[in-house]
């Protein structure tokens, strides 16, 4: 059985019933002695951590999940979107964060997204750059054949830009478009995802995306060239 930590024990009604409502197993925990106090006989399926007014707390228990012999993964940041800058230096901690308040469908997404099996499926449509491919079935990225460990806002962004090389698309445009509702986070948002998006694709295939400057990003050649 997949049993998911949850901080803060008591979590909000909206997590909670989410939770609840989508079938998910979960155990609250208060502090970060619990990773290992109240740890499951079968392990940890991953963690959930909602930063909120306690988020020192909150920051330790990522980082107890993280320091252990063998690391819990995968772990779901929720973070206020006026918080953001606490990321930085701190991308180790987490493998994909969702800003609060959250959409309940989004929030689900994720989290099935990152729970989900790497179990062997027939073959799908694809999305092929250059050396890179997404499987739009699978949600699986590579480049030159090598894997790319992508989370699942990351890939979402990343296939939404692939889908029309060359098209110069402004930060709202994106907001809108790949988290598809009145987003919190701002341009920042964005921002960060290609950034992260970037040192994925490693510094050969970065140039992938483009930064169009005081407008806005772009995948692949511009279509004039």
């Amino acid at each position: 059985m997949t049993v998911l930590a949850i901080f803060p024990a008591d979590p909000s009604p909206e997590l909670a019933q989410l939770l609840d409502l989508s079938g998910f197993v979960w155990k609250g925990i208060a502090e970060a002695g619990d990773v290992d106090r109240l740890e499951p006989e079968d392990g940890w399926g991953g963690a959930i951590v909602q930063i909120g007014d306690d988020s020192e707390t909150g920051w330790g228990i990522l980082r107890a999940f993280r320091k252990r012999d063998i690391p819990v993964s995968p772990l779901l940041l929720i973070i206020r979107g006026n918080e953001l800058q606490e990321l930085e230096l701190r991308d180790d901690l987490f493998d994909d964060f969702c800003l609060d308040p959250f959409h309940p469908r989004e929030l689900e997404a994720r989290i099935k997204h990152m729970l989900a099996s790497s179990e062997i499926r027939p073959e799908s449509e694809k999305i092929e750059y250059g050396p890179l491919v997404l499987d739009l079935e699978t949600y699986e990225a590579s480049v030159d054949g090598t894997p790319v460990d992508l989370t699942f806002m990351e890939y979402e962004l990343l296939r939404f830009l692939s889908a029309t090389p060359g098209r110069v698309f402004t930060r709202e445009v994106l907001l809108s478009r790949v988290w598809g509702y009145e987003y919190y986070g701002g341009a920042r948002t964005v921002d960060v995802h290609v950034r992260r998006l970037r040192a994925k694709l490693g510094e050969e295939y970065a140039g992938l995306i483009q930064t169009v400057r005081s407008v806005g990003y772009r995948f692949g050649e511009s279509r004039r060239r």
